[in-house]
């Protein structure tokens, strides 16, 4: 009687698998260093639980949003974790290159093999509840008690083993969006943004030519950039971030030089205004102050949309050579 008591109590006690808000990632400028710290790749796609409760699949997006049947290969291939468990990851799609893109998950519909979801946590493992344990023992049994059982196509989130700066420059040439950084003793905190994880964009960057501006009360909203398609300038993007008010007055300054009523753009007006509202249209057009185009900028970006358009594109300073003497 007293085995069977006690296998009643082993019972109760068992954790029953549901949506769990997950924890979140501090944004920071410079990655924390020192043994306690473990380093992963931060993915551009959506973040996502995968969980079996009584024999049964889903997908869960940060919101509770099922994406069972939006993603279907990626939940059948989880049919194979243990009954009751919880993980946490990323739905990450890549591009024709091999490089991880949001836009291309974005539009994704029926090429779900081309799909892979990226697991870094485990939150419940056969009914045990495993959030108030550390990091590295969560991901440990993640490791070895989920994964074997798992496809291809359910990836497990590697630990890095470099310096932040050599993984800042090897993450910058691959074309990832970023990285995590994470306590090695730090526990699952439900919808919390404690610091324990934090979180690091790294930024492509090239140089463009300003083609125009919108202006505000003092000087300008945004400059709009392009580059050269042999000899045509096309439009790519309105940035508006990266500029402390003295750089928007210096830059500013340079404008009066090459003002123009005519727009240097060869794609515009385009006819649309995209997914992400970054189409630049008539109406659009109608807010605009043109220049020749001479001035070159360093701009740095997440990645190319499939509108040919970048995306967070934040300036980062004038050029070297910040002044084009004749026009290409």
């Amino acid at each position: 009687m007293a085995n069977s008591g006690s296998e009643r109590s082993e019972k109760s006690v068992k954790t029953k698998v549901g949506f769990v808000e997950p924890m979140l990632s501090l944004p920071v400028t410079k990655l924390p260093e020192g043994p306690a710290w473990s380093y992963e790749l931060k993915f551009d796609g959506y973040r996502a639980l995968g969980l079996k409760a009584d024999d049964r699949i889903q997908l869960l997006s940060r919101n509770g949003k099922n994406f069972t049947k939006r993603f279907t290969l990626i939940a059948q291939a989880l049919e194979k974790l243990p009954d009751e468990t919880l993980i946490d990851g990323e739905i990450v799609a890549f591009d024709s290159e091999g490089q991880p893109s949001f836009n291309v998950l974005q539009n994704q519909r029926s090429r779900e093999t081309e799909l892979q979801f990226y697991v870094f946590d485990l939150l419940i493992l056969s009914g045990k509840d495993l959030t108030q344990q550390s990091l590295e023992k969560r991901r440990e049994l993640l490791r070895l008690k989920v994964m074997p059982r798992l496809p291809d196509s359910i990836r497990y989130s590697e630990t890095l083993q470099a310096s932040p700066a050599e993984l800042i420059a090897a993450v910058r040439e691959q074309g990832f969006e970023g990285i995590v950084a994470k306590r090695r003793d730090s526990l699952y905190e439900p919808g919390k943004r404690s610091g324990a994880w934090q979180k690091m964009r790294v930024l492509q960057s090239r140089e463009f030519v300003i083609g125009g501006y919108t202006p505000s009360a003092r000087n300008f909203d945004g400059i709009l950039i392009g580059h050269y398609d042999g000899r045509e300038l096309h439009y790519v993007a309105k940035v508006h971030a990266g500029f402390t008010p003295a750089v928007r007055h210096a830059v500013f300054k340079r404008f009066g030089d090459f003002e123009t009523n005519r727009c240097p753009f060869a794609n515009l007006p385009e006819t649309h205004r995209g997914q992400w509202g970054e189409g630049f249209t008539v109406d659009k057009m109608a807010d605009c102050r043109w220049l020749k185009p001479r001035l070159v900028v360093t701009i740095e970006y997440l990645e190319w949309t499939a509108a040919n358009h970048l995306r967070h594109a934040m300036f980062a300073g004038m050029a070297e050579n910040a002044e084009i003497r004749e026009t290409k």
